[in-house]
């Protein structure tokens, strides 16, 4: 494989083979991140994508069971790349258990409803999509590039298409300030969302960001430990998702959690009322990371 810059992946795609069909983020734009800000948006170009999965095959011992295409939005390519990049994996791989990808809303409301359905039938099976915040006020102010609403639509339409949806929320998102607001507005997003999996992560101020600016002149603060655990039990005991796998493993977190909701809220909720009692030891800080 080809790879150019970073590479980033969701944690439940760590066994997962990484095509990178496109470069950076079309967006872009998030006051918080610099995954891709190093990056010139492209899609690369269709038959170096379908060279590089008939090159590694060959290499493998064994077939991948899963394909992560990135990189930040690769949701965003035409069907004309889309088809034969599942069509060309799945004959290479045919033991793959799911194709899936980064997504925004702006790029699932860009799809019509008959569009997604064929990316379905062709193999993509999951889309990570990652709001931040049901927040509007935070939603603006870390330039996320859609609504609440445009969320919740987004959401409809994957899963009319037959694609599950992994939703990621970001502790601290909304700073001191807003807070509770942010908890409580996530918590209402995920409801409306219903996804089946849903992951929170937890807010570095990565040092270059507009984020970071904003903190150097007090126009931001991020929340205490205390403070983001707090939001994730707001997040935790006010959602209502039909039935969700729930995590918090990825690096960034103060305490890896991991249940189904609703059908574990209260023993998460216990947990998390026993960290905040200081009753549970956290992850060090030297061991957090992007």
């Amino acid at each position: 494989m080809r790879y150019e810059g970073k590479l980033y992946r969701p944690p439940s795609e760590a066994d997962a083979l990484i095509l990178q069909a496109t470069l950076g983020c079309s967006h872009n734009l998030c006051t918080y991140c610099d995954m891709y800000r190093e990056k010139s948006f492209r899609v690369r170009p269709l038959d170096e994508c379908i060279e590089d999965l008939q090159r590694v095959a060959p290499l493998l011992r064994r077939p991948p069971p899963k394909l992560f295409v990135a990189d930040g939005d690769a949701l965003i390519m035409d069907l004309d790349h889309w088809l034969p990049i599942l069509d060309t994996a799945h004959a290479l791989f045919p033991g793959l258990s799911r194709v899936s990808c980064y997504a925004t809303a702006p790029n699932i409301l860009g799809k019509r409803a008959e569009e997604l359905a064929m990316l379905r039938t062709h193999g993509l099976k999951r889309l990570y999509i990652g709001p931040e915040s049901g927040d509007p006020a935070t939603l603006k102010r870390i330039v996320k590039g859609a609504t609440f609403e445009e969320h919740v639509e987004a959401a409809k339409l994957a899963h009319a298409a037959g694609m599950e949806l992994s939703v990621i929320a970001l502790l601290g998102a909304g700073g001191v300030a807003r807070s509770q607001e942010h908890a409580e507005g996530t918590a209402r997003l995920v409801t409306a969302m219903d996804p089946e999996f849903f992951a929170a992560l937890t807010l570095t101020v990565v040092p270059g960001t507009p984020q970071a600016r904003m903190e150097e002149k007090g126009l931001f603060e991020l929340p205490d430990i205390l403070g983001l655990l707090g939001e994730l039990r707001t997040i935790v005991d006010l959602a209502r998702p039909t039935d969700a796998m729930f995590r918090t493993n990825h690096a960034s977190n103060y305490l890896p959690l991991a249940g189904r909701l609703p059908r574990d809220r209260e023993r998460i909720v216990e947990v998390l009322d026993a960290a905040l009692g200081g009753e549970i030891p956290l992850r060090p800080e030297w061991t957090r990371g992007l």
